[in-house]
């Protein structure tokens, strides 16, 4: 729940300054956040890397 509440805040706050500073490259910060988070959760499973890769884009 912690890491819900801190991606709804770090997602907020790049809303808001983007749209004060009018800087729309802010609006790319929550997704390099998800994307970086996804890579560590990937990263931690005790399987390599690539065949961990494999494994999810094949569930159905």
């Amino acid at each position: 729940m912690l890491l819900f509440w801190a991606f709804l805040i770090i997602t907020v706050t790049c809303i808001f300054l983007a749209i004060k500073k009018q800087k729309p490259i802010l609006l790319s910060v929550p997704i390099a956040t998800l994307i970086t988070y996804a890579v560590v959760e990937i990263a931690i499973v005790p399987a390599p890397f690539l065949d961990t890769v494999k494994f999810i884009f094949s569930l159905k």
